[in-house]
């Protein structure tokens, strides 16, 4: 999925990674969550796996939530994640009516600084499970890998992306600070 860096996601986007039928799903509550949810896009994106990035809103667009998790699986989805703030219902309702594996990403807010959303989203009841990741861009880019590190468990060419990756990440740390000037 391409987006220009000021734009929310829409459904007419495509790209390379997402010209195939999307493995991933990438949803969040409101269309400012996209700043910190490009994060994943972009990581998804650079390991051309194929993704769709929507906006669903569990209180807003209840009808659309329901759609959209009932019929990810025959989509042909492998994992989502949900991204929310605040009260944070969109993951944990997502799980509800789904059977794929869910990611949430608290969003930071305001009045609590995301504090609120990852408590939401953490706290689920026994049956319904969410994979709670760190509070904004972090956990963005967190829930991307490990959707990643999903598919690769049953796809070479994504695993072989995956091992690349976690190899130059490896590379990139230097063995020694540097010297003062």
């Amino acid at each position: 999925m391409t987006t220009v860096a000021d734009e929310s996601p829409s459904q007419s986007e495509t790209s390379a990674a997402s010209a195939l039928a999307p493995q991933i799903g990438v949803i969040m509550g409101s269309a400012s969550d996209w700043d910190v949810m490009r994060e994943a896009g972009a990581l998804l994106e650079e390991m051309a796996i194929p993704h769709e990035c929507r906006i669903v809103s569990a209180h807003r667009t209840p009808d659309r939530l329901y759609h959209y998790a009932k019929s990810a699986k025959e989509r042909g989805l492998r994992v989502i994640i949900a991204a929310a703030g605040g009260a944070a219902a969109l993951p944990g309702m997502t799980a509800a009516m789904t059977t794929l594996p869910v990611f949430g990403v608290p969003i930071e807010t305001k009045t609590l600084k995301g504090l609120d959303s990852l408590l939401s989203i953490a706290q689920m009841p026994f049956g319904v499970p969410v994979g709670t990741l760190a509070i904004g861009r972090a956990g963005a880019k967190n829930a991307a890998l490990l959707a990643v590190a999903i598919l690769a468990l049953s796809d070479e060419a994504v695993a072989r992306k995956w091992e690349a990756f976690r190899k130059r990440q490896s590379e990139e740390v230097a063995e020694a600070p540097p010297k003062k000037p």
